[in-house]
């Protein structure tokens, strides 16, 4: 697995990309240049790292069943091998889980999952529920449900937890959701913004003008809200 890192020190933050996104796109699609001032500045530093979709959620010729378990070895290495990469090269405090369009849900999701690693999150654009068949986007299980597909899905587990613990974790942190009026997934976020406030944890959900899904939109968004 590759990733890049730009920066030399601030808060870590890392960066999942868009649906079978490399470890370059936040580079390509320009978010980085639109970073560039907090970055030179030592304010924060990237951990942009590659993706496994095709392998996971859009490898549909794969059983439902392996498909989120090849998604849970994905966060597994982001846990066991990102992270103390990350730690080890940088010391600040502050930790931020960031991503677009489905790298918003890997960020959410393991944010979410694990909220004692992480001090803020940073979603644009985001789908979390993957089960969900919303215009031309279909559910990534083919209607297949089980235990990890429910633990790997924000909208589902966070409505049960009762974890004091990860829930005061959650509290404390810093949560950011962006989505475009015209998006179709809305919903999904006005949702997940709901359930968290309904569990006291506080969350921004800034709603842009149009469809908002696209570099021209997250480039104005990162500068603002990473």
């Amino acid at each position: 697995m590759e990733l890049l890192i730009f920066g030399h020190g601030g808060a870590k933050v890392l960066v999942f990309p868009t649906r079978d996104g490399r470890f370059y796109e936040y580079e390509n699609i320009g978010i980085v240049k639109s970073l560039a001032h907090k970055i030179h500045a030592g304010q924060i530093q990237l951990f942009c790292v590659d993706s496994v979709d095709h392998e996971s959620f859009y490898c549909f010729w794969r059983q439902p069943a392996d498909r989120i378990r090849r998604h849970i070895q994905f966060e597994s290495y982001i846990l066991a091998e990102v992270m103390p990469l990350m730690a080890s090269i940088n010391s600040h405090p502050c930790t931020i889980s960031h991503g677009v369009s489905l790298g918003a849900f890997h960020a959410a999701n393991i944010a979410l999952r694990h909220p004692h690693l992480f001090q803020k999150l940073s979603a644009f654009s985001g789908r979390y529920d993957l089960t969900l068949n919303v215009e031309s986007f279909r559910d990534l299980f083919d209607g297949y449900y089980d235990e990890n597909i429910y633990f790997h899905t924000p909208s589902h587990f966070l409505s049960n937890l009762q974890c004091e613990h990860r829930l005061d974790a959650l509290r404390n942190m810093d949560i950011i959701l962006t989505i475009g009026r015209e998006d179709p997934f809305l919903d999904n976020n006005l949702h997940l913004s709901r359930m968290m406030w309904e569990k006291g944890i506080r969350n921004q959900l800034h709603i842009w003008d149009g469809r908002a899904h696209r570099g021209s939109a997250w480039r104005k968004m990162a500068p603002i809200y990473v």
